[in-house]
């Protein structure tokens, strides 16, 4: 049998209880058919009979099992027996004066199927690319009449029989060129690039943290970090603090030996 929870017993208990202090009353209006009308009473008479065979039925069982649980039926007919005094509605009974058995209790939740839950992302395709192509094409604009204002600042012709002194690569690579100048060139221009590019390469693999937040990528900006500065500072130093001879000079100094 399925276990019926404490309140339900204390409620069978209680309508138990008031049927047996009803009962009395019942009998002597059942003893005199002629003065009771039949709209003194909402419950058939083949319901009544049930009821009470039912009753004694499980009177009869919980004798037998020393007080055990109590039956579904026996509920049933208490609350079908728990009928007031005067002929209303029972104790417990529904729209319409209906009694129904109590089959299980269902938990409160919800009946509605949620198919897919909200996330904050978008599509790439028209929200990125849009902004994307937009961006490109100012700055295409942008270039494009700034090199109509401005000239560029070209140098005069190559002359093969003078070599200028120093010289220098163009800005973006004088970082290499600043290498060239401290270690082996296979190690200058392999070895230290090539690490670097690998190290970079397999960063997003080894930080999969998918936060936006700066203070939650401690790992990836740090070595972003890290690449720009080690970078940046060998270019400062091969623009500004290189002589003639690619020998180290203060700009303060000895001037400038930087041409775009």
């Amino acid at each position: 049998m399925t276990e019926i929870p404490e309140h339900l017993l204390k409620r069978a208990q209680a309508a138990r209880e008031k049927a047996a202090a009803a009962e009395p009353a019942a009998e002597s209006a059942a003893s005199e058919p002629a003065a009771e009308s039949p709209s003194d009473s909402r419950i058939p008479a083949h319901l009544l009979e049930r009821s009470k065979a039912a009753k004694a039925k499980a009177s009869g069982g919980e004798a037998e099992s020393g007080g055990g649980a109590v039956a579904v039926q026996d509920k049933v007919a208490s609350v079908v027996q728990a009928t007031p005094t005067g002929g209303g509605v029972p104790v417990g009974a529904g729209p319409g004066g209906h009694t129904q058995r109590l089959l299980t209790v269902v938990k409160s939740g919800s009946i509605q199927d949620v198919k897919a839950q909200p996330v904050d992302k978008v599509h790439t395709w028209p929200h990125l690319l849009a902004a994307e192509f937009v961006a490109a094409l100012a700055c295409l604009t942008f270039t494009f009449l700034f090199s109509i204002w401005v000239n560029a600042p070209l140098l005069q012709a190559q002359n093969p029989n003078q070599t200028p002194n120093p010289s220098k690569a163009p800005w973006y690579f004088l970082g290499l060129q600043e290498l060239l100048t401290m270690f082996h060139p296979m190690v200058a221009g392999v070895t230290i690039p090539g690490v670097g590019l690998i190290i970079l390469i397999f960063a997003p693999y080894i930080d999969r943290n998918p936060s936006n937040k700066p203070e939650d990528r401690k790992f990836a900006i740090s070595l972003m970090t890290v690449h720009l500065m080690f970078w940046a500072v060998l270019v400062m130093i091969g623009s500004f603090f290189r002589g003639p001879g690619f020998n180290f000079v203060f700009p303060w100094e000895d001037g400038l030996f930087f041409e775009l």
